[in-house]
């Protein structure tokens, strides 16, 4: 049975000389894993691009009643992007993102709603222009409640990662004991949870901070998340901000 759908790709991995193995979230089908033959051929060139992190596809797809991994029948790019692939602290935000959704989506199911959300918020980020500073953790702080855990204040988040740790939380971006700061932390998660594009957050140190908090929050949610290995670049591309 063929299908038509949308879909935002989440990652892929080498599949024998040329084809690959694909992990999408569609619009009617959830969490799909999909083989695509053929697309690390030379010619026609650039076909790989369309499974980068974050890609907007429209697909018609293959299903099973058993589920498991199919194949795409027909695939394009939905919506060509302006700036994602191109400037590298955004392009850093897609790597790290895209592997936080894909070990906490795990449905084969239609979730419209969070499908929108996905869409709507990776095409508003390629747009930005300017004052997208914030969109990492902005996003995060709206991701949790689709997911189940929604955050109502800076303070649940501080709070919970808190009483987690059996002695002070020490920051790991080296900015002493995270403990003694979190009453500043809960004043930027409120601010961000308002309007994350104002947010008076000063730096990209005090970013990675929050940051580091809210994926320690996402861990203790989601029991499998583990070490975000991307993190590292969008650590450095903070750092020089």
């Amino acid at each position: 049975m063929l299908i038509k759908t949308r879909g935002i790709v989440l990652n892929y991995i080498k599949y024998r000389e040329t084809s690959i193995i694909a992990r999408v979230y569609t619009e009617r089908l959830g969490l799909q894993t999909y083989i695509v033959n053929g697309v690390r051929k030379a010619k026609p060139p650039g076909r790989i691009a369309l499974f980068q992190p974050f890609t907007l596809l429209d697909l018609v797809a293959y299903t099973s009643r058993q589920g498991g991994i199919a194949r795409l029948s027909e695939y394009r790019c939905a919506i060509p992007f302006s700036t994602l692939p191109y400037d590298v602290h955004k392009s850093s935000v897609v790597l790290v993102l895209a592997e936080i959704v894909g070990r906490t989506l795990l449905e084969e199911e239609e979730n419209e709603p969070l499908f929108n959300f996905l869409h709507d918020a990776i095409l508003a980020f390629d747009q930005q222009a300017a004052g997208y500073e914030n969109f990492t953790l902005g996003f995060l702080l709206e991701l949790a409640g689709y997911l189940g855990f929604g955050i109502e204040s800076g303070q649940e988040v501080t709070t919970q990662v808190a009483l987690a740790a059996a002695a002070p939380v020490t920051s790991t971006s080296g900015g002493g004991p995270a403990a003694l700061r979190f009453r500043e932390f809960d004043h930027y998660f409120d601010e961000l949870l308002r309007d994350p594009a104002h947010a008076t957050i000063p730096n990209g140190r005090v970013r990675r901070e929050l940051l580091d908090v809210l994926i320690r929050y996402y861990q203790l949610h989601i029991e499998k998340l583990g070490e975000i290995r991307s993190l590292a670049v969008l650590s450095e591309v903070l750092a020089a901000e």
